[in-house]
């Protein structure tokens, strides 16, 4: 599960003092905090609802990731845009198997790419929790989010399960192949 972000960093020895600022968002138990503790190699088992931002920076062969945990709660999401200057990548977390909250979780992130600090901002949709049975494919996600119509950034939507750490390999490959090259 941690070798995701180690096989990022191997990828970018050659690369310089490269920081990136990353913006991790989504509704309310879709698994942001999760994500971020297995990218810090933390235990995932003692996760509580974020109050406010959890912020981490994880740095190794001179590759920075600095990266924001932003609540997801419904109070707390009318901030979300004070945490989006200079941002590199918007990481957007989606529960796959919460059907009844695709409609709010897909108005917020219609809402945060209409923002004028993510204009051109790639995204990275991971569309966790596909252990469960019950988990949308990421196809279908994509369909109902519209992210075809994104035609202003590059995305990616990838399914995974930040509990077992399957796909969160290949989203971290897509960071690396399409931020890095963009910020050298």
């Amino acid at each position: 599960m941690n070798q995701g972000l180690l096989s990022v960093m191997q990828k970018l020895k050659g690369s310089t003092e490269l920081e990136l600022r990353i913006v991790l968002l989504g509704l309310d138990n879709a698994g942001k905090t999760t994500l971020l503790k297995c990218l810090a190699s933390e235990d995932v088992n003692t996760i509580t609802p974020t109050q406010g931002f959890n912020i981490k920076s994880v740095a190794s062969h001179g590759m920075k990731l600095n990266v924001w945990d932003i609540g997801g709660q419904r109070k707390i999401r009318p901030f979300w845009k004070k945490y989006l200057e200079n941002t590199d990548l918007l990481v957007y977390v989606i529960d796959s198997a919460d059907k009844k909250r695709f409609e709010e979780t897909g108005l917020e992130l219609s809402e945060l790419t209409d923002e004028e600090n993510l204009a051109g901002v790639p995204i990275l949709i991971f569309a966790n929790k596909q252990d469960l049975s019950t988990a949308s494919l990421a196809s279908e996600i994509a369909e109902g989010l519209n992210l075809h119509t994104y035609r202003d950034r590059v995305w990616q939507i990838q399914a995974c399960s930040v509990v077992t750490g399957e796909g969160v390999q290949d989203g971290m490959n897509w960071i690396c192949n399409n931020l890095v090259n963009r910020k050298k």
